[in-house]
Formats: structure tokens, sequence, C-alpha cells
């Protein structure tokens, strides 16, 4: 008995730490107009759950854009609860998508690909009950993230990666939000985490061409724009400087912000505020600032 009740106490000492790590995410703070729906499941995989946080205004007079927001984390951790700055999008009256995908240690790549792919069709698929406009859907992530984010809309409407869901619509994303994603594993994949996602192919060119965002860019690609910091230490500042003048070889419209002495991210709040700018004015550019 009395080791029941130490095997209880450990437990109940457990669950309380959990709570106490769930209730410090920080929560999302969206208008009064708007509803709310967590953890929906978009995918279902292996038994795995595939997530994410839909923030919609149903009554708006109109269907509304939508950012769908993938975060980042070298495709073997993070979490979509750590993602929760999307004032802005509120502000223009954006829909909010905040997606999860399997990480490494669930499944190497492509899974985290098909997983943003799935998420991306479920909201084609669920567009009117979520009073989405379809003609303006935005995807953004940071680094791993962003990576992703430049796949679901560099692949359009090529099924390839889409083997866990079904969409009969045509795909076409608006605009794409890299912040210092990754664009080409061919020249990465023998490092860190990159191999570890790649698994058992990160040694096939062929494999790493095809999950790289830098092969997909051609003259219908979505409009993007890409904030990097020109002394990134994690993923280095030419990615995405070759990812830009392919975009602008193939007469793509791209913006291309470099943050002078930036990190990994980490910016500062002039350097965000720099970003969001120009953000802005490209999307209202493409006609997508309500």
């Amino acid at each position: 008995m009395g080791r029941l009740i130490l095997i209880v106490f450990f437990f109940s000492i457990f669950s309380i730490k959990a709570d106490a790590q769930e209730s410090n995410q920080k929560a999302v703070e969206y208008p009064v107009e708007y509803t709310a729906r967590l953890n929906v499941v978009y995918s279902t995989v292996n038994g795995w759950k595939g997530r994410m946080d839909l923030y919609s205004n149903p009554n708006a007079l109109r269907p509304t854009p939508v950012v769908l927001n993938i975060h980042g984390g070298g495709w073997n951790h993070g979490d979509k609860e750590s993602q929760t700055g999307f004032g802005s999008f509120f502000k223009h009256g954006y829909a909010v998508a905040n997606v999860e995908y399997r990480l490494v240690d669930v499944a190497p790549a492509p899974a985290a690909i098909e997983d943003v792919r799935c998420a991306l069709i479920y909201i084609l698929n669920h567009a009117k009950e979520l009073n989405i406009d379809t003609q303006k859907i935005v995807i953004m992530g940071g680094s791993a993230g962003g990576h992703l984010a430049l796949m679901a809309g560099l692949l359009g409407n090529d099924r390839r990666f889409d083997t866990n869901c079904s969409c009969a619509s045509e795909i076409k994303i608006a605009a794409i939000v890299d912040k210092y994603g990754i664009a080409d594993l061919t020249t990465l994949g023998d490092y860190g985490s990159a191999k570890k996602w790649l698994g058992v192919n990160s040694g096939n060119r062929g494999f790493t061409k095809s999950v790289s965002p830098i092969y997909y860019v051609k003259t219908d690609s979505p409009p993007t724009i890409i904030v990097h910091g020109n002394a990134d230490p994690v993923v280095p500042y030419e990615q995405s400087v070759l990812l830009h003048q392919k975009f602008v070889d193939s007469g793509v419209k791209t913006d291309f912000i470099t943050i002078e002495g930036g990190n990994h991210g980490k910016f500062t709040r002039e350097e965000n505020e720099q970003f969001s700018v120009r953000m802005w004015k490209f999307l209202e550019e493409l006609g997508l600032e309500e």
C-alpha cells in the first residue's frame, strides 16, 4: 500500500508540473468577434494526430484572408503553442491557422511536408464553414517552419506529398512569408538537424532535392517575401540570397529584407518592426490587406 501511495504521489507531482508548464504558455489574444477552435485534427497518420489552432471570423461580411503559421525548431522540436504573435494579422482581418507537424522522432522527411500540405488542404476543404477566401491564403514560417512554408506553397498543384489527404479544388497560394528558412538541403544535408531529419536519405541527392524549396521555383510560383539576418549562425544567410535570386530570375514577385548583423531570428523590436512594415506593404501590393 505504501508503495502504491508513493507511485500515485510521483504521478501527481508530474501532473502538477505538466499543468504548470501548460499554464505558462502565453495564450493567443484574438478579437472578440473571432472564434477559436483549438487542437483541430487535420490529419491522422499511424495513430499520430496532426492538430492546429484555428482563429476565424465566421460573421465577417465577406470571406477573410488566412495565414497558415508553421513553427520552427530544426524539424526536431518546437510546438504550435510557442507561436502567439498574430496581432497584426487579426488587425488586418485575417484568420489564423497555427499548425503543428510530425517531428523527426515521430517520422523523418518528408513527413513534416506531408503534414503542412494536409493542414493547407484542410483549410481548403473547410473554407466555407471557416468563412475563408481560398484566393487569399498566405503561408508563413521561420527556420524549419520557413522551409515547410516554402515547400507547402511552392508545390502548388504538385500532389506528390499529398499522400494522407486529398483536395478536389485547385491549390493556389497567394503569398509566402519566409523567415530565415532553409532553401536548399543539398548543401546542408550532412549537418546537424538536417541530416537527422533526412534520415536514411541524407546521402540521396535526388531525394534531398525533392524536399528543397529552391528546386520548385518557377514562373508562376507564389509571390514570396524573405527576411534573414546576415550573421545567422544556424541557417546560412546565403540560402536566402540564392533563393531570392531564383525568384528574381524566374520573374516572381519577391522582396528580401536583410537584417544587418541579425542572428537566427531573435531580432530587435526595431528590426521586427522594419520587417512588419515591409511585409504588409508587400501583401498590400498583392491585394492581400483587408
